[in-house]
């Protein structure tokens, strides 16, 4: 069965699918965006149930193949030492994020020159901070103006309040003379544009009934819709189709019955993230691209970057609230973040201080690490944690290796028989030494701020949130996917605005960073509408 023809055809509603879409919109083209998930109904959310914690086990968890919804594909990760963690629905992954909203630093588009590692990008921050303003409005970002580790900035709201867990680990790095700073948040600190601020009801990773963090099921996408463009949900891709001159001319897919379909298209553009882009061009083979689509250099796939992370935690005499408030957007320092050879490894991390978990995930992440008895002893014990907890986050640069990355599993497939990806990766001897060193640093915060109990916890296995790398950007077809502006070099109607056109990965969450690419590929397309294709 075939649709009507548009013009323009997104694949993937997520952040920078939205993005795109939304600015696109002026053009006043067809354009239309197929997201294989559903709309998401905030009064569904977990936090509006009694049994709020216990659904991030089962269908709020962040593992698609622990959640397993109709809507999700499998993955499988038997291969890698990282689990991906993605959602699929009107928002994608900014339904379940944690709204941790940092940009990339100038030096990460200079990785190659600044260290002699990796590549440089072929766009800079200068580039893309005009976009950075614009998506900082559209999602409306808490923050505090002056940061010495940024070019000048000014979020448009207030920082979110730190916090007795804020106010603690703070002074931690105060007294060994380290850089903090509050966080960057993609939550409202205050009423903003018919949204109302946070009302710290903590369960930000299983979707905000409160809408105050922005996911762009209600940022973005309410205005692209007013402005003409379609969403079609439980819309699944299967392959990007490309006619007799080598242009995409459409893609088919599956419609929500299971129907296999065929939309034309004049150009597409897939905003599929990290793993669902190079699966859609993997599998979209032909007698012209018989190695996948757009894949003449041989990388689409490869490259793959997922930020390893580890985590220390300590236990507080004094009551810290830890489980109130947002639970990943507190404070962040970026004092490691550059090169300095003198520690063994290039490149940097940032520590991310979180906030304490609710009493479920307390007393069984307690039982599970022998530190909360089942039976007598148990209350005693809970006590001491709950709400007694503060939390650093080492997040390192993933510096991109061509053997970490995404195949076509020859067996595992989705519910309409698509193949699944597999995750091939391990851990650079240059990650473990970062990793290592920023678990030493953050135990010596712990220790300075007071804590009476300090843990550790090494590479986190279900960390994938962070997708990035496998059709990289660049300006010499033999080495990218993409072009400066998201078009690839093989196939000039073909466009991809997520994560996958990252060139490295810098040492912070990347959200904010692909929203900015996306709106700057829109814009770019924008001005070249007269020769798109040239």
């Amino acid at each position: 069965m075939e649709d009507d023809p548009v013009d323009v055809l997104i694949i993937g509603a997520g952040a920078s699918g939205a993005a795109v879409a939304w600015s696109l919109a002026e053009t006043r083209m067809r354009i239309v965006c197929f997201e294989q998930g559903d709309w998401m109904n905030p009064s569904e959310y977990p936090s509006n149930q009694s049994n709020w914690e216990s659904q991030s086990y089962g269908p709020y968890a962040i593992n698609p193949n622990t959640r397993g919804r109709d809507t999700d594909y499998p993955i499988n990760n038997e291969d890698s030492a990282v689990d991906v963690v993605n959602f699929n629905g009107v928002g994608g992954g900014t339904i379940m994020y944690a709204a941790h909203f940092p940009r990339l630093h100038p030096s990460d588009f200079r990785v190659k020159s600044l260290d002699g590692v990796a590549d440089d990008w072929p766009i800079s921050y200068d580039d893309l901070e005009p976009y950075f303003v614009q998506n900082d409005r559209m999602m409306g970002v808490s923050g505090l103006a002056g940061d010495p580790m940024y070019p000048p900035k000014q979020p448009p709201l207030p920082p979110i309040p730190l916090g007795l867990v804020g106010e603690t680990v703070a002074r931690g790095y105060d007294k060994l003379g380290w850089h903090w700073w509050p966080s960057d948040s993609a939550i409202l600190s205050r009423p903003y544009e018919g949204r109302d601020e946070c009302k710290n009801l903590s369960p930000c990773m299983t979707g905000c009934a409160q809408g105050a963090k922005a996911s762009t099921d209600i940022t973005y996408w309410p205005e692209a819709i007013r402005a003409g463009v379609e969403l079609r949900t439980r819309h699944r891709v299967r392959e990007i189709t490309v006619n007799d001159d080598g242009m995409a001319d459409g893609v088919i897919y599956y419609d929500e019955e299971g129907t296999e379909r065929f939309q034309k298209a004049e150009v597409v553009i897939l905003a599929s993230n990290g793993v669902g882009t190079p699966r859609i061009l993997l599998n979209s083979k032909s007698s012209q691209f018989p190695d996948g689509l757009a894949n003449s250099s041989g990388l689409v796939g490869k490259n793959l970057m997922f930020h390893p992370i580890g985590f220390v935690q300590g236990v507080f005499e004094e009551r810290l609230d830890s489980h109130k408030g947002p639970a990943g957007c507190c404070i962040l320092s970026k004092e490691f973040y550059e090169t300095d050879e003198s520690r063994g490894f290039v490149r940097g991390y940032n520590m991310q201080i979180t906030r304490g978990s609710g009493p479920l995930t307390t007393a069984a992440a307690g039982y599970r690490a022998g530190l909360i008895p089942w039976g007598r002893g148990h209350h005693e014990a809970f006590r001491k944690r709950f709400d007694h907890v503060a939390g650093i986050g080492v997040l390192c640069e993933d510096l991109p290796e061509e053997h970490n990355c995404v195949t076509l599993d020859p067996e595992l497939v989705d519910s309409d028989g698509i193949p699944a990806p597999k995750i091939s990766y391990t851990l650079s001897e240059n990650s473990i030494r970062m990793l290592n060193h920023g678990l030493d640093r953050a135990e010596e915060v712990m220790e300075a701020a007071g804590a009476v109990e300090i843990t550790r916890s090494g590479q986190l296995r279900e960390s994938g949130w962070h997708l990035l790398g496998t059709a990289r950007m660049g300006d010499d077809p033999e080495t990218s996917v993409v072009n400066s502006w998201g078009r690839s070099h093989d196939v000039k109607n073909l466009f991809i605005v997520d994560g996958s056109v990252f060139v490295t990965s810098g040492g912070v969450n990347p959200t904010s960073t692909i929203q900015a690419i996306a709106l700057h590929v829109a814009d770019t397309m924008k001005k070249n509408l007269a020769n798109l294709f040239d």
